[in-house]
């Protein structure tokens, strides 16, 4: 494991052990999270840990042009039962992922430092958030890293069902009009998979970061 100076620098990501962990320390800076995701690289740790950089192989993505939406979640959309905003509440999305409660899982990996960070760079433009409302009450939404060509998802949550799938289609549909190249999803998980992401192999996920 690679231990991080207060130099902006980090190792070639194929030093990265096979559960893709990178390296250790340094610090959540813009500047440093910004040439992370630039070289395919995040932060993943839990309170009260140190700072865990991550460059995963294979990697999850979603290109546009494959995303997958059930017939019962077009039914749904037709519906217009939810509403959907862009960069409305950026805060309220992250507090929600931070704090909502998920089957399986004890405590979060957003901590206090990480979530003043993204609000940090949000408010430089560079973490974008979808809110996705029931009236007038927030039920659902993910935020990310916007790299201009690629963006990197780095969580969702829901307190109806299907909302954060609603907030990930609208997401989709929004970069796909935009010519994104693609959606970064990190590590597999069932629920992305269902809407159409695929691993790829490092080296492959890092040409397009280029």
């Amino acid at each position: 494991m690679y231990l991080l100076s207060k130099d902006l620098i980090f190792p070639p990501v194929h030093l990265a052990n096979e559960d893709g962990l990178l390296a250790i320390g340094g610090d959540l800076s813009a500047e440093r999270l910004l040439l992370a995701y630039k070289s395919g690289i995040f932060p993943w740790y839990n309170q009260g840990e140190p700072i865990i950089w991550y460059s995963p192989h294979p990697r999850m993505v979603l290109f546009p042009k494959d995303l997958k939406i059930s017939k019962s979640m077009r039914q749904l959309i037709r519906k217009k039962e939810f509403r959907v905003t862009f960069n409305q509440n950026f805060e309220a999305v992250i507090s929600n992922c931070k704090n909502i409660k998920r089957n399986g899982e004890v405590g979060t990996w957003i901590t206090d430092e990480m979530q003043e960070a993204y609000i940090k760079l949000h408010k430089k433009g560079i973490a974008k958030s979808v809110e996705v409302w029931e009236k007038d009450k927030l039920v659902g939404g993910l935020y990310g890293i916007d790299l201009g060509s690629v963006f990197c998802g780095e969580s969702m949550f829901s307190k109806v069902s299907n909302a954060s799938k609603i907030a990930f289609i609208y997401l989709v549909h929004k970069l796909e009009k935009e010519n994104y190249n693609l959606i970064d999803c990190q590590v597999y998980n069932n629920h992305l998979a269902s809407l159409g992401a695929n691993e790829i192999p490092r080296y492959e996920f890092l040409k397009y970061l280029k």
